[in-house]
């Protein structure tokens, strides 16, 4: 049976037009390779877990779509490592703006399999303190339409590190109803407009 969650149709749906046939296709892909995987959504796109475990992720962005394996550093293929250092994103297939820039599908479908044998080992991803903090921060369209609304919101946001958007972003949708969801983004837009990072509570005075 095919697990698949409905926000991520959503996130495909809202995706520029050239991104929704090459993110849907790497969906289709996956689930292929991997008929027991999980989708859901964490930092605002689209990732897949197996065993409890992160198994790949993808995005989309303006310009470009993104693809990438949690414990890609464990991986045979260094090409793999090479364009992910190579770019902005958290892809490990470069930057994708058409089907042509994939590789071919037997290709991506061992890159997967090989991705599942880790998982299944229980062999954790090595340690690399700097790759989330330089992958792209994706800000979902609500909230930035939201914070466009408060001119301070959205100046104290702009102003911030990575990690402390991230702060936000991740509280914001990782909620489990809409209702959840749209009460943390009014308390987001409030704190902002007072300065605040999203953990000020627990920040030493």
């Amino acid at each position: 049976m095919v697990h698949k969650d409905p926000r991520i149709d959503l996130y495909i749906s809202k995706s520029a037009d050239f991104a929704k046939p090459i993110i849907t296709h790497l969906r289709q892909l996956i689930h292929s390779a991997c008929p027991d995987v999980q989708e859901t959504i964490k930092w605002g796109f689209p990732h897949f877990v197996y065993k409890d475990e992160i198994l790949c992720s993808m995005a989309s962005f303006k310009q470009h779509c993104a693809f990438g394996f949690w414990k890609a550093s464990l991986m045979k293929d260094k090409t793999l490592i090479k364009n992910a250092e190579s770019e902005s994103a958290m892809g490990h297939y470069g930057k994708i703006t058409s089907l042509k820039d994939l590789a071919p599908d037997k290709k991506i479908i061992s890159h997967i399999k090989e991705a599942m044998m880790l998982n299944e080992k229980g062999i954790k991803p090595r340690k690399n303190k700097i790759t989330k903090a330089n992958s792209e921060i994706i800000v979902p369209d609500f909230f930035l339409n939201r914070l466009k609304k408060n001119k301070q919101a959205l100046k104290t946001f702009e102003a911030f590190r990575p990690s402390h958007k991230r702060e936000y972003v991740e509280w914001i949708t990782e909620a489990k109803t809409e209702n959840t969801r749209n009460k943390r983004m009014e308390t987001a837009i409030d704190w902002l407009a007072e300065g605040k990072p999203r953990n000020w509570k627990y920040m030493k005075k």
